[in-house]
């Protein structure tokens, strides 16, 4: 294996372990956070400054404005032949531009999907990578040492924006299946027949078509929290999922499960809901049907 120098902007909850596990597979990581508790380096400047051409720097910063910022940066501190990768979740569209931006001065652009949360350090961050290949093959010693191991969980899934796309989906498929267990999960509190709810959860995990990771997050939280008594029903959305219903309308794909489960996530942050009660009054109206009121 060759040693590689990478520089890494971002060391957040993402970041700081991707830095850890690169390194710990024997590369070299100068990384920069606004945190100076965190950083390796004061500046963008310094940053650069450690690595030896060509150079390769990593962002792992939030989509648009952060990401934008960086690259812009970047575009006056790098030379011809280096190469950026975005990590973050920053929409294809966005790729397509940051390239060009790039180009210009023969700098390397790759967009980077990745994906593993908090558990990536130990277990490994799935990539899907777009870009074009004289720039993606030189760092796949970096895709290699992040990915889990085996033979699956990189994957060069095309030009610019590939990567971000794929991603994209694979976070409003995440969405959908979050919202099937979270159904089921209400509807066997609701029975009276069920009174242990958490093990028939624990059940699935074994020899179910249903089984995967995500119900194994699930029997976690149960067990920490048998009935989620402890939280509110408050789910925000990163972007991604509305994205996806975007792109699907844009290619007139139907995707009725991903976009119910996003509009679930709008339900989630209302108190009182807007449009029951314009169904409540509507049902009174034609039908004399009790209303309650908020008194």
């Amino acid at each position: 294996m060759t040693a590689m120098q990478l520089g890494l902007v971002g060391l957040g909850r993402m970041g700081g372990n991707m830095r850890e596990r690169i390194r710990r597979a024997g590369h070299t990581v100068v990384g920069y956070d606004r945190n100076p508790e965190v950083s390796d380096v004061g500046s963008l400047e310094e940053l650069v400054g450690r690595l030896d051409a060509p150079r390769t720097v990593w962002v792992m910063v939030p989509a648009g404005t952060a990401t934008q910022t960086v690259v812009d940066e970047l575009k006056d501190l790098l030379s011809a032949g280096d190469t950026v990768v975005d990590g973050g979740n920053s929409r294809w569209t966005d790729d397509e531009k940051h390239a060009a931006e790039l180009g210009v001065k023969g700098i390397g652009f790759v967009d980077a999907g990745v994906s593993g949360g908090v558990w990536g350090l130990e277990n490994g961050y799935a990539l899907m990578v777009g870009g074009d290949e004289k720039h993606v093959k030189p760092l796949k010693p970096i895709f290699e040492a992040l990915k889990p191991e085996g033979p699956y969980g990189y994957v060069h899934a095309g030009r610019v924006g590939a990567g971000h796309f794929s991603k994209m989906v694979h976070n409003g498929i995440e969405y959908a299946m979050m919202q099937a267990y979270a159904e089921g999960w209400e509807l066997l509190e609701k029975v009276n027949s069920v009174d242990n709810v958490r093990e028939v959860f624990r059940s699935w995990q074994e020899g179910t078509v249903i089984r995967s990771w995500l119900l194994d997050l699930a029997v976690n939280a149960l067990d920490d929290d048998e009935h989620l008594q402890k939280l509110k029903g408050f789910a925000q959305d990163s972007g991604e999922g509305r994205w996806t219903v975007e792109a699907a309308i844009d290619h007139a794909v139907p995707l009725p499960a991903i976009t119910a489960s996003l509009f679930a996530r709008f339900a989630s942050r209302q108190d009182d809901s807007p449009q029951m009660k314009m169904i409540a009054a509507l049902r009174n109206q034609f039908g004399g049907h009790a209303v309650e009121s908020k008194e």
